[in-house]
């Protein structure tokens, strides 16, 4: 058995933004990879020549997972894999394009951690994963150090398929978990007040009653009948997004999920800071073709906020802000 430190970073994208994820490493931050040595192991990229230091303290969007120090760990048996990676650190999640049964039997032998599809709500550990990834039958590429307490980056729920008007409702469980783990935030509640702006079919309001919060929910077409009818939930016709907050009165929470220009979000995401009428917010950041990542920054440079991809998450991002503890 032996463990050499290699150099570079490797970088787990999220499943299908690939693409996304290259282009957003030419645009930000400068990494061409026709100019650079690039391995590729499924959705992991491993950039060798890659400077430790280019992330700072940002991470590209697209990544759901980095090994910040990658080593490699060639060994002889599945004992012995786990063995040393326990050595190293408690905390492991596998990341596997191949060998699927033989990375089983090394995360058996390793300390258990929650690798199994959640229920909402739950809350994300705060102690950092390592990732690890079999290259072949007695070689491993791994880091202890991922910048992330979410196994391989990744949170998955077990799906509602009865109930909820839209799969949107899973965005808003990841982004809510998220704003939990990151902040500290307490989720919206009973007595908490939420608005939702572009609220149809109801998919985030469907989660944000179970919670047991009210919600006013406001679009141009109604939500689902069930929604309609719920004494928790206050539908309002109109296009969201020309209310002013000073019209709506203080609430806990406000959500977006409308489809519009980011430029026009985010003017609108000012209008109610400035108003001082919510401190916690998650909108997504609908992309309308090419990503503007100097856009995207300044949602970022907001104070207590932070800008993610999530899981459930397609051709967009998600803007978190949580001023109130």
């Amino acid at each position: 058995m032996s463990i050499k430190d290699v150099s570079g970073i490797a970088m787990l994208a999220f499943p299908e933004q690939m693409g996304l994820l290259k282009e957003e490493l030419a645009l930000r931050f400068n990494v061409f990879l026709d100019q650079q040595k690039v391995l590729y192991y499924g959705d992991l990229i491993y950039l060798p020549e890659l400077e430790p230091g280019i992330f700072k303290d940002e991470k590209p969007y697209w990544a759901r997972c980095l090994m910040l120090n990658p080593f490699i760990l060639d060994f002889n048996s599945i004992s012995e894999a786990a063995s040393a990676l326990k050595q190293i650190q408690r905390n492991w999640a596998p990341y596997q394009y191949q060998l699927f049964r033989r990375a089983s039997l090394i995360q058996e032998k390793l300390p258990y951690i929650n690798l199994k599809d959640r229920y909402f709500p739950c809350k994300i550990p705060q102690s950092e994963v390592g990732l690890y990834t079999l290259l072949d039958e007695h070689k491993i590429l791994a880091s202890a150090k991922t910048g992330t307490a979410i196994p391989a980056g990744t949170i998955r729920f077990v799906e509602d398929h009865t109930n909820p008007p839209s799969r949107a409702y899973l965005k808003i469980q990841e982004s809510l978990t998220l704003a939990q783990h990151y902040f500290g935030v307490e989720l919206p509640s009973s007595g908490s007040l939420c608005f939702e702006a572009g609220a149809c079919p109801g998919g985030w309001t469907w989660v944000l009653k179970e919670l047991g919060a009210e919600v006013l929910a406001v679009d141009r077409a109604e939500l689902a009948p069930e929604l309609m009818a719920h004494p928790l939930i206050t539908f309002r016709a109109h296009d969201a997004f020309t209310l002013r907050p000073d019209e709506l009165g203080d609430f806990d929470w406000v959500f977006s999920d409308v489809i519009c220009y980011p430029e026009r979000l985010f003017d609108w995401v000012q209008m109610w800071l400035k108003s001082g009428r919510a401190k916690n917010f998650i909108c997504t950041i609908k992309m309308q073709g090419a990503v503007d990542y100097e856009l995207v920054s300044r949602f970022a440079a907001i104070p207590d906020s932070k800008v993610v991809h999530l899981n459930y998450n397609k051709h967009e991002l998600t803007w978190i802000c949580c001023q109130q503890r």
